[in-house]
């Protein structure tokens, strides 16, 4: 059995390629990689798959929903769209496996679309390549997804952030000919260990309808991931049969005025710079680069733990709310829905400490975008660096500075026009590393 379809490889029966015993370890190479996730549905569908593929087997729909899923033969595949939404997601861990596991594998196992098949690949043939460049390390979408507002976006950052880059010595009056000088940024850019802009974002997905396509998206404070929506579909399935992953995530407003201020700083220093999602980010991004993230308080996830180890400040019960652990004061954000022309309160915070003895970590944040907004332009501007040049610890030993400061921020509709600092501290940078960074 072979196909051909346009711009795509062609597909072979995995028995041309791989021996009984090849497939056998490939299969479970893959099952020990953790590229499946801890869903036991994906390696039994795997397993089930490569077996009917062997036999020369194309399963039907409902063949996988009573034999893998476990559903009953009354299961209604056109009303529920099950075993797609996991054939579709196995597919895309294949993907994984291969990119993280096995890049240089002369014949790959896929699932080729449309169907319920594993077939095998000569990766020597060419295949499409994906987009690459900045625009995909700051807009994570990888299904295709079209949408003339998201695209008009996308040209807009990427061509933004692009004049931003690219050197012009014409640009005398930039916020980037001004700060390099500050040690708080000078921290990241007199060294040549490149720099890493992570960008806070948050996990959505999509709702199908009644006709089987997305009929709108979905953001939940509980579903953060990936794996956060099939562990809810196992433990809800009637709550969330129709939600379906689409690989996608989002920034809030604030964050791309955020990237605006600061990437001409860093822009600055002719380093590297590198950029990912809060979402994508590993240990080894954190030791091998500075940090520097832009976004909200809510999204610091993985950087959570470290950020807030040796502060005297804590998330309190909510992310709108900080509180101030010396003086039991609290720190809280009405920006969160606030009426037309109502007078908010918004809180910005700064962070920066040393990750190691080699990198440092920069937090531009809010609880809101206000907060965030006014926190980049804090750090973009001359002289309120300097104001958090004079707070700087100037007693203490090594060149790397550890600083962490509070704006409080007031607005109106969702824009800021005045804020003052109402917190400084100097926290023990040593402190930070009692947080182990080895979990994610």
């Amino acid at each position: 059995m072979t196909a051909k379809q346009a711009d795509n490889p062609t597909f072979l029966l995995p028995e041309k390629v791989f021996n009984s015993a090849e497939l056998e370890q490939l299969v479970g190479r893959i099952k020990d990689s953790g590229e499946l996730g801890r869903s036991r549905i994906y390696a039994a569908l795997l397993e089930y798959l490569v077996q009917c593929s062997t036999v020369g087997k194309s399963p039907k729909e409902i063949e996988i929903a009573v034999e893998v899923l476990g559903k009953d033969s009354g299961f209604d595949v056109s009303r529920d769209s099950a075993v797609r939404v996991y054939v579709h997601q196995l597919r895309k861990k294949l993907d994984s496996y291969y990119q993280n596991h096995e890049p240089d594998a002369t014949h790959r196992i896929v699932i080729p679309k449309g169907q319920y098949a594993v077939a095998a690949i000569d990766t020597s043939k060419p295949i499409e390549q994906k987009p690459a460049g900045l625009l995909a390390g700051l807009l994570k979408s990888k299904t295709g997804f079209s949408n003339s507002l998201l695209a008009a976006t996308a040209l807009l950052l990427l061509v933004n952030l692009l004049v931003f880059l690219l050197p012009d010595g014409n640009r005398g009056d930039s916020a980037a000919m001004q700060t390099p000088d500050a040690s708080i940024w000078s921290s990241v850019m007199d060294d040549d260990l490149p720099i890493m802009l992570v960008v806070g974002d948050y996990y959505i997905f999509g709702e199908l309808n009644e006709q089987g396509s997305i009929g709108r998206m979905v953001r939940e404070f509980n579903i953060n991931s990936r794996d956060d929506l099939e562990e809810r579909h196992f433990s809800d399935w009637e709550a969330t049969h129709k939600y379906q992953d689409l690989d996608l995530s989002y920034i809030p407003e604030g964050s791309a005025y955020a990237l605006a201020r600061i990437i001409p700083i860093l822009g600055a220093s002719g380093k590297r710079l590198n950029v990912t999602m809060m979402s994508d980010l590993n240990t080894t991004d954190v030791r091998e680069n500075h940090i520097v993230y832009l976004g909200y308080i809510s999204a610091l996830e993985k950087l959570s733990d470290i950020v807030f180890a040796a502060s005297s400040l804590q998330v309190g019960r909510s992310y709108d709310e900080l509180l101030n652990l010396q003086t039991g004061r609290y720190f809280t954000s009405d920006a969160g829905l606030p009426e037309e022309g109502q007078q908010f309160r918004d809180y910005g915070f700064f962070s920066t400490f040393p990750a190691s003895s080699e990198n440092q970590v920069i937090v531009v944040s809010g609880m809101r975008d206000a907060g965030l907004m006014f926190t980049a332009q804090a750090l973009s501007d001359e002289t309120t660096l300097t104001e958090l040049e004079d707070l700087l610890d100037k007693t203490a030993s090594g060149e790397q500075p550890s600083l962490e400061a509070l704006y409080e921020v007031y607005g109106v509709d969702r824009t800021h026009f005045d804020g003052n600092l109402v917190y400084s501290n100097n926290p023990d940078p040593d402190l930070k590393w009692r947080q182990e960074l080895t979990e994610y």
